[in-house]
């Protein structure tokens, strides 16, 4: 999976995951921001007590790097879940932020 077409992918994946488990009642955009807060709280305290040092080679122990691409990737799920749900394309609003954060923080001068 690569670019839009891998997002596209794993957005009809969860929807199929979801389907499959009859998870759609539930899935609604309440509790999946709820849900993805909770996973964004699990992927902060991974982090909670490190030094800056200490975080920026986290990666380096096997273990909680598993732990972090772990959490990481249930942020990711959670959120593309939740834009499917308000029918919101993730690569098109992010693209646009991005051109709007552009002008309101313009590169320093070289």
């Amino acid at each position: 999976m690569n670019g839009d077409s891998g997002l596209a992918e794993l957005t009809a994946a969860t929807a199929e995951f979801a389907a499959a488990r009859e998870w759609q009642p539930w899935h609604t955009p309440k509790n999946l921001v709820m849900a993805l807060s909770g996973e964004v709280g699990e992927l902060t305290a991974l982090f909670q007590w490190l030094t800056p040092e200490e975080s920026a080679v986290v990666m380096r122990d096997e273990t909680v790097a598993a732990d972090v691409r772990d959490e990481i990737a249930d942020v990711m799920l959670y959120l593309v879940q939740l834009a499917r749900v308000l029918d919101v394309d993730l690569v098109e609003v992010a693209t646009a932020k991005l051109a709007r954060n552009e002008h309101r923080f313009p590169a320093l001068p070289r």
